[in-house]
């Protein structure tokens, strides 16, 4: 690999991760919404902070590259921006020197072993993501014993990016890819693309955040609400549009702790294959936004 494709891979994690924060995501941090304690630029600045870790990915362990990702990022920015796009983009990552993505990556997770467990773990406390509870297993206060994949297995039931690490990544390449590219046909922009895929991912798959923070029961909720914004003929049809706004609103209530992250993050994943695969091409042929 030469330094030339490294640098692409790099740049491709950093405009999948400036893509996502950017596009106006309901109930997210965008260019025109801030959080309290994480604003727009909190991620634009943690998505040039990690690029270089990704670029550098091919070379390295999974687990080093997430806990490189952290610390660079907890140079830059106080808070917890983007743990869940690290794990999810370095082992896509590491497997972008592979002819063919999604092999690669089957191979990437198979080899994951302990030290990976041990480097992941080290990341996540220092991390320090919001709605961390305690499990009998393999708790991330304790140091592992198994492989990080094994680790993930256990952890699939309750968070959508360990299930990733279970099943191969299957909702990120046979939902959110290609609701992106639909989401492309049927909005003719990208940013309505993201938003569109973000809609679909959360009514398929209730966000892990939310039932993390909120319970099951909001989570759920959470779903339904997306499913209604998409059967009312979002963004075409002016219910479709006031059923967006209502779900914004609702996921900005009750202090933001109805964030669907865990989406976010699998919008930033989906993003680059998108990129890697060159199903999206750099110029863009299509806008950012038709709004």
């Amino acid at each position: 690999m030469t330094d030339r494709d490294r640098e692409t891979i790099g740049l491709h994690a950093q405009l999948a991760c400036i893509w996502e924060a950017t596009a106006r995501k309901p109930g997210n941090v965008h260019r025109f919404v801030d959080f309290d304690d994480l604003s727009y630029l909190d991620f634009l600045t943690c998505a040039a902070a990690v690029a270089p870790v990704l670029a550098a990915a091919p070379d390295h362990r999974v687990g080093h590259t997430v806990l490189e990702g952290v610390r660079r990022t907890r140079q830059v920015v106080r808070t917890n921006s983007n743990l869940g796009i690290l794990l999810l983009v370095a082992p896509l990552a590491k497997a972008a020197a592979e002819p063919d993505l999604r092999t690669g990556l089957v191979r990437v997770l198979d080899d994951l072993d302990v030290e990976d467990s041990r480097l992941v773990y080290e990341a996540i406390r220092l991390a320090n993501p919001g709605g961390l509870g305690q499990v009998s297993k393999q708790d991330i206060k304790d140091e592992p014993t198994l492989s990080l994949r094994a680790v993930m297995v256990l952890a699939a039931d309750r968070d959508l990016i360990a299930r990733q690490y279970a099943n191969g990544f299957r909702e990120v390449f046979d939902d959110g890819v290609p609701a992106v590219l639909e989401g492309m046909e049927r909005t003719g922009s990208l940013e309505g693309a993201i938003i569109y895929t973000h809609l679909c991912l959360m009514a398929r798959h209730p966000d892990t955040l939310i039932a993390r923070k909120r319970g099951a029961v909001e989570a759920m909720e959470s779903a339904m609400r997306a499913r209604a914004v998409l059967d009312k003929g979002w963004p075409h049809k002016p219910k479709g549009r006031d059923a967006f706004a209502d779900l914004d609103a609702w996921l900005r209530a009750e202090g933001r702790r109805r964030n669907p992250g865990t989406t976010a993050d699998m919008i930033a994943a989906c993003l680059f294959v998108l990129l890697r695969e060159r199903k999206i091409v750099l110029p863009l042929q299509c806008p950012w936004s038709r709004a």
